[in-house]
């Protein structure tokens, strides 16, 4: 599905309405690369619709323009990686190597499984000699609640790679090790208030699995691809707009993650956020590829693509690749 970015959305005639302004870009300080849809798992709630018979990933020669746009625009501090598992993608460790020589901050989103496939028995230890950041997908700190999700088996796996994790030094405080862990609703309802929610789960990991983390980011489902279809089949799509709609807080949108962050695809498209990347919705002004633009200064001001999904951005506490915004 590609969006109409010349045509006003309903998320736009809302800011509208409401006095708000339209969202434009600021200071371009992550870089989120999508290396490839190739994953172990097949989520339900994967807004990208990644899995294992999925083969689409970026190329070599993307990945090195990649690190070139890096070493030549020093504002840029992050350079965020997913997927898929971004872990199976065969320039994965050239990518983080090379990132964290030109002193990136790199982060890797990471679904904790993935370690534990075959050749990936010291990815764990890659990860911690070149002091990558890890989000990790944990939906819940109930073996029901994340195996409905995710499938079985994964929730007793993901525990063995937390355990491995914490053993490495991640979750322990440390910058260069940072740990955090992922919350997304089981279904058509909004996060609770995300630093009663982290507690929780700091209580039951801890007694229950001896285990530790830095941050919890709490972040709403958005209703598109596998999430949508489940809302249609039970009907329910017209309900959960309401409700975003219905929670809409302006204080969110100053700190959206799309003001500040570049998506691009495991094809070098970019994006104005992960989540229009997998509806390929077009900036505004057109679409542009890596190899395009050098300066990634001249994307400030210009206006950011929006559509119904953004109100899932902006619903209560708001939410974003880092957790609640407001």
């Amino acid at each position: 599905m590609r969006g109409d970015a010349q045509t006003p959305g309903p998320f736009t005639r809302h800011l509208e309405a409401t006095g708000a302004e339209a969202l434009v870009r600021g200071a371009v300080t992550t870089l989120q690369v999508n290396v490839g849809l190739r994953c172990n798992l097949a989520c339900q709630h994967c807004h990208v619709e990644s899995g294992p018979r999925r083969s689409e990933r970026l190329s070599r020669a993307d990945c090195d323009r990649v690190l070139d746009l890096l070493e030549h625009n020093p504002q840029v501090e992050i350079l965020d990686l997913t997927g898929g598992a971004p872990e199976l993608h065969q320039d994965f460790r050239h990518l983080v190597a090379s990132a964290r020589a030109l002193g990136r901050r790199v982060i890797d989103r990471c679904n904790l499984t993935v370690l534990f496939e075959p050749g990936q028995e010291d990815t764990a230890a890659f990860l911690a000699e070149h002091e990558v950041e890890i989000i990790a997908s944990l939906p819940c700190y109930s073996k029901k609640n994340v195996e409905e999700q995710r499938g079985r088996g994964v929730f007793d796996s993901s525990i063995l790679a937390l355990r491995l994790l914490n053993r490495l030094g991640y979750g322990r405080g440390d910058d260069g090790r940072r740990l955090d862990l992922v919350y997304n609703p089981g279904g058509a309802f909004l996060p609770p208030p995300q630093i009663d929610l982290e507690a929780e789960f700091r209580e039951h990991l801890d007694a229950e699995f001896d285990i530790s983390f830095d941050r919890l980011i709490a972040i709403t489902n958005m209703p598109i691809k596998r999430f949508a279809h489940a809302l249609t089949r039970e009907g329910r799509m017209d309900e959960y707009i309401a409700l975003l709609i219905g929670h809409f807080n302006p204080s969110t949108l100053p700190s959206l993650m799309c003001r500040h962050q570049i998506s691009v695809d495991h094809a070098g498209r970019l994006y104005d956020c992960d989540f229009n990347q997998a509806l390929e919705l077009d900036p505004p002004l057109g679409r542009l590829t890596i190899w395009d633009v050098d300066d990634l200064a001249v994307l400030e001001g210009r206006e950011i693509a929006t559509a119904q999904h953004c109100f899932g951005c902006t619903a209560g506490a708001g939410s974003s690749c880092g957790g609640a915004l407001a």
